[in-house]
């Protein structure tokens, strides 16, 4: 049975496909179409998996959307009429296109498929299903996981009505205990403080995670005592009065700015203090929250495994902080995480929850999350030809030695190998590489190659056997989504000048023996390595540990500021030449910069 899970309509439209549960399958739209977080109908990755598959539409049993929209428009009325005449101009650009395309959305999904593959409408209709958002999240991050039982919480911004939930996940079966609903979210609390401190709502929470450790925990209490009422078994209510997201067409309203004495952050403007101590205080009250939801989750449930979903369950600092509490014996996160993973979550639930398909269990059925696209040697040449670029072919052995050293000499690489990854993490399977150990590789990573923000940290890539030994961490972390410390044995001292220092000024402190990728508060959100999921990039790490004595490197996401990370060999070859990378990697193929011909 091929069961066809969708995401669209919102950010990070997604495709996934199972056959029985088993995932064929799974990519984002915006690797294809070239725009960050496209939120279309998701043609081309409902084409790649079929072509993956190796089957037509027609051989599809089920098609299953990610969420309710009837039940997403009653939401949207009940708040508009509670508040009106407030939010009328939000209103009015709001209905249209729900009368158009999403509130009559088998009209849509049908128009969509006839653009994929010739359909009989009678029997696509009979096959197209609707999960309930949280549904489709919890499904993501049970099913998959390696557990027969386990407690499963999602959060993020807003489903139907749902923005938390707790579940009991037995066998095939997801329980929904309990659930808050909008417009109380964590979620979208952190998104206003993104919004609040200039940076792009559902894209830039990451930022702002990043920012947090540069500030002061300064707002903490403020934003306690009048934004967020958090009850001992982390349920909340917010205080709408300080918030516009309901109706209106900013996140915050002039109660929130005159709260915090200082106006919204002009995008691209100069971060100051103030923004920063905003960062840290919103990151801890959203920890403080995860925490006691983890403690409420297992005293109800009483498992020993919890999994997360949902895009708070990004925040991988949360993440860290409820593994390092020691609440649950394993913690399992979906690498795709957001409304993306949504399309794997709604294919599970129906092949489960629905049809009540048995389930097999014990092993991680993400296969280290490289679902996507990979391409042929003859792709490659091809391309790399009709681009007139130089290249170099060699058996494995000979390139991971070349790109052990070129590492070891701290030049950057681009690492394009198999299959692309599902989710927002680069995994080595599309990431760019450098040398851990150097002090600059951080500013000019940032600043020459990504095209980014200084204060931006990167994560470290290191061999599952190893990590204890950089990182104080006793499980696995395959999907970059837990920051832990690093280990008191490689952290550097600070004098006591440096120990004054403030801001931005603190990322010039070197903090440990592998610098470039310890952030200011002496962690790392941590990728460990092993040798079954990504053999080729193990054996490239392996190699620089043989040479270097260090079994950590950087990986950061092949792309640069305001681009998907890439998909195509032309995708990499296109950002290898519009950076300053030295050297880029396309499976058997290497390419130097100071050979190619100039664009």
């Amino acid at each position: 049975m091929y069961i066809l899970g969708i995401s669209a309509f919102y950010h990070d439209s997604a495709a996934a496909l199972l056959k029985d549960d088993a995932i064929v399958a799974a990519a984002q739209e915006e690797r294809f179409t070239r725009i960050k977080h496209d939120s279309v109908f998701p043609t081309e990755s409902i084409r790649y998996c079929l072509k993956e598959a190796g089957i037509s539409l027609d051989e599809i049993s089920y098609i299953v959307f990610y969420e309710k929209p009837f039940i997403k428009f009653e939401r949207l009325l009940e708040t508009y009429l509670a508040e009106a005449p407030r939010g009328i101009k939000s209103f009015m650009m709001a209905i249209p296109i729900w009368l158009k395309e999403k509130l009559f959305l088998k009209e849509t999904l049908l128009r969509s498929f006839k653009k994929i593959d010739k359909i009989d409408k009678k029997k696509l209709l009979e096959k197209i299903r609707f999960a309930e958002h949280h549904q489709s999240h919890a499904a993501s991050a049970f099913y998959p996981s390696p557990f027969e039982e386990a407690a499963v919480l999602t959060v993020d911004g807003v489903g139907e009505w749902a923005t938390t939930t707790l579940s009991h996940g037995k066998g095939n079966r997801l329980e929904m205990l309990s659930e808050i609903k909008f417009p109380h979210s964590l979620g979208l609390l952190y998104s206003a403080v993104t919004y609040y401190t200039g940076f792009t709502v559902n894209s830039g929470e990451y930022k702002v995670m990043g920012l947090a450790p540069y500030g002061e925990p300064v707002y903490t209490e403020t934003i306690k005592e009048h934004l967020i009422d958090i009850k001992d078994d982390g349920s909340f209510r917010l205080n709408m009065e300080y918030f516009n997201y309901t109706t209106g067409l900013t996140m915050t309203n002039a109660r929130f700015e005159k709260l915090f004495g200082f106006p919204p952050r002009e995008k691209e403007s100069e971060l100051t203090q103030h923004h920063m101590d905003l960062a840290r205080s919103v990151q801890e009250i959203t920890e403080e929250v995860m925490l006691k939801l983890a403690r409420h989750a297992k005293s109800v449930t009483g498992s020993k495994n919890l999994c997360l979903s949902g895009g708070v369950a990004l925040n991988s600092v949360a993440n860290g902080k409820i593994l390092e509490a020691g609440i649950f014996e394993n913690i399992w996160i979906q690498p795709a995480s957001g409304d993306a993973g949504g399309s794997l979550g709604a294919a599970y639930a129906l092949y489960h929850d629905e049809l009540g398909s048995p389930r097999t269990s014990g092993k991680d059925k993400m296969q280290g999350s490289y679902l996507g696209p990979k391409f042929s040697g003859e792709e490659t040449k091809k391309y790399l030809d009709r681009s007139k670029a130089i290249y170099h072919k060699l058996d494995e052995d000979t390139l991971i030695d070349k790109v052990a050293d070129a590492l070891n000499n701290e030049m950057v690489i681009g690492w394009h190998q198999g299959r692309m990854e599902f989710g927002p993490r680069a995994l080595g399977a599309r990431s760019i590489i450098g040398d851990a150990r150097s002090t600059q590789m951080q500013s000019i990573m940032n600043l020459k190659i990504k095209h980014r923000e200084s204060f931006r940290p990167f994560a470290p890539s290191v061999l599952a056997e190893k990590a204890q030994d950089y990182f104080k961490i006793n499980t696995m972390s395959p999907y970059m989504v837990l920051v832990v410390p690093v280990n008191d044995a490689i952290k550097k001292e600070i004098t006591p000048s440096q120990s004054k220092l403030s801001g931005i000024e603190r990322l010039k402190v070197s903090r440990s023996e592998i610098p470039a990728v310890t952030h200011v508060d002496y962690s790392a959100r941590i990728q460990t390595v092993n040798k079954e999921t990504n053999p080729r990039y193990y054996k490239l790490i392996k190699k620089f540990e043989q040479k270097t004595g260090c079994a950590v490197i950087i990986n950061t996401s092949f792309n640069v500021r305001g681009e998907p990370i890439v998909c195509t060999p032309k995708d990499s070859y296109r950002c290898f030449m519009r950076t300053e990378m030295d050297i880029l990697v396309i499976d058997d193929y290497i390419l130097y910069k100071n050979e190619q011909p100039l664009l």
